[in-house]
This record gives C-alpha cells, sequence and structure tokens, in this order.
C-alpha cells in the first residue's frame, strides 16, 4: 500500500514537474493527466496574452501538487 510521500508519488511529481499530466499518467489516472496536459499546453501557447500564461503557471504547480498528494483507491485517509 503507498500513501502520500510514498516513491511512486515522488516519481510522479518530478514527471509532472517536466510535462504536466505525465505524473497523473504514470498514476494511471487518464482523466486528470490529459486535462492537465491539454490546459496547460494551451496557456503556455498563447503565453503572449500573459493571462493564460498566468493559469498555465498555476495549473502546471498543480499538476506536481497533485501527483506528490495522491493516494489510491486502496489506500485509507
Amino acid at each position: 500500500m503507498t500513501g502520500q510521500g510514498s516513491g511512486g508519488n515522488v516519481v510522479a511529481a518530478v514527471c509532472s514537474f517536466f510535462i504536466p499530466g505525465l505524473g497523473q499518467l504514470v498514476q494511471g489516472r487518464l482523466l486528470p493527466a490529459l486535462l492537465f496536459f491539454v490546459i496547460t499546453g494551451l496557456g503556455y501557447f498563447f503565453w503572449v496574452l500573459i493571462i493564460p500564461a498566468v493559469i498555465a503557471g498555476i495549473l502546471h504547480l498543480w499538476s506536481i501538487i497533485d501527483a506528490a498528494r495522491f493516494n489510491g483507491p486502496d489506500s485509507s485517509r
């Protein structure tokens, strides 16, 4: 049983640091991975508009934190 702070979550957080959503994909969570990747990617693509870039930066940070704090379905809180 792996919980918050486990080695898997650290690897997932590092993956999300480099590519938003990759950590969620490593954890087997396809929908959050896709959403983080697409929304953050679009925000970074439109960086010249400033506001989308700020939102993308926040979502990128959120994807890292989400991957690090994820508790699997079999772990108790």
